[in-house]
């Protein structure tokens, strides 16, 4: 799926931060400078764009989750938005220290939801007094907030995808320690070598956002269709195996009740 140059400068992915607060490192994926800030060489993000895209639907495709990571404001409902729309786990507030290092903890605190959510239709909520009754519910809000977008992540994830790796530093470290590949949307202020998939682009403007997570969240969509597709052909070939197996017994069934 090949991306427009085109798009992307109408979106605004090319504009990077001033040039005083670049990151050397960028180097490779800066253009030119234009009034006191980097402008992003399109051509270099459209490649990247599409490796990353390619690794991603393979990752979805092999059954494994991706979790998005954007805490800033204008990433916080696009990322939402589109990682809800293909069931992909997402943190859009506060990263939970240890989330991915101390994932067992954080399974603790999701079980905790589901025992909240137990005790209020078996009626047990009822038996508590108005306080405690408070109290559960502040915390079940607590945690539907910090950890409810991802209650169905019942593992480590096959990958992160992160906006702003300097914001969600805490989050690259924790993947880092585990291995866990890294996609990331990498502004000039900010050192690529910290990232596998580096996305070369502006991750401060809400339609520079967009117009990445949309290739993106299509590439994993592709993965997944593929996914469902294998799926469909080995049901497929076990019932035609299934059926290939009952005909001879068919067969001879069928030759009794002639004789009969």
């Amino acid at each position: 799926m090949a991306v427009e140059v085109k798009e992307l400068l109408e979106a605004g992915v090319h504009f990077g931060h001033l040039t005083r607060k670049w990151d050397p490192n960028m180097a490779p994926y800066v253009y030119m400078e234009r009034n006191g800030i980097h402008i992003i060489n399109l051509y270099k993000t459209a490649a990247k764009m599409d490796e990353a895209g390619d690794a991603l639907a393979k990752i979805a495709a092999s059954g494994r989750k991706i979790l998005f990571v954007a805490t800033k404001k204008q990433a916080k409902d696009i990322v939402a938005e589109k990682a809800g729309n293909i069931n992909m786990p997402f943190i859009t507030e506060r990263w939970p220290g240890g989330m991915l290092t101390n994932f067992v903890t954080i399974r603790k605190a999701i079980k905790k939801m589901a025992t909240i959510d137990r005790m209020k239709k078996d009626g047990t909520f009822l038996t508590l007094s108005k306080k405690e009754r408070l109290q559960v519910d502040r915390l079940r809000a607590k945690l539907e907030k910090n950890l409810g977008s991802i209650v169905d992540m019942t593992r480590l994830p096959g990958a992160l995808f992160v906006v702003d790796i300097k914001r969600e530093h805490i989050a690259i470290k924790e993947a880092q320690k585990l291995n866990i590949p890294i996609f990331a949307m990498v502004d000039t202020n900010s050192d690529p070598r910290q990232v596998d998939y580096v996305i070369p682009a502006n991750d401060d403007a809400s339609k520079s956002i967009d117009k990445i997570l949309t290739h993106v969240t299509d590439a994993i969509t592709n993965g997944l269709n593929e996914r469902k597709a294998e799926k469909a052909n080995k049901e497929a070939a076990k019932d035609a195996v299934k059926a290939e197996k009952a005909a001879p017994k068919k067969a001879v069934a069928a030759k009794k009740e002639e004789e009969e």
